[in-house]
């Protein structure tokens, strides 16, 4: 199944590794350094220009990708399937 992040975006659900608010995740040290690591690798995909409010962590063939997305995590969440609930 496929998700849509945004934009022109979609991922496979099974690539999906991870799905983060960026508001509440970004308070940690560790998880900024994450992402500036990932943005220096060229790894983040800004799926939009408005307001991000979400990090969606992908791999697939030992990729890792970035999504930065304006959709809040609940949604992204809603549409991975009501009975998963793991942000």
């Amino acid at each position: 199944m496929y998700i849509h992040l945004g934009g022109d975006y979609v991922v496979e659900e099974d690539e999906i590794i991870g799905i983060f608010d960026l508001e509440n995740t970004t308070v940690s040290k560790k998880t900024r350094e994450f992402l500036n690591l990932s943005e220096k690798k060229h790894q983040v995909i800004n799926v939009s220009y408005e307001l991000p409010k979400t990090f969606v962590l992908t791999s697939k063939n030992n990729e890792t990708k970035v999504y930065i997305s304006q959709i809040s995590p609940t949604t992204l969440n809603k549409r991975k399937g009501k009975e998963k609930n793991n942000f």
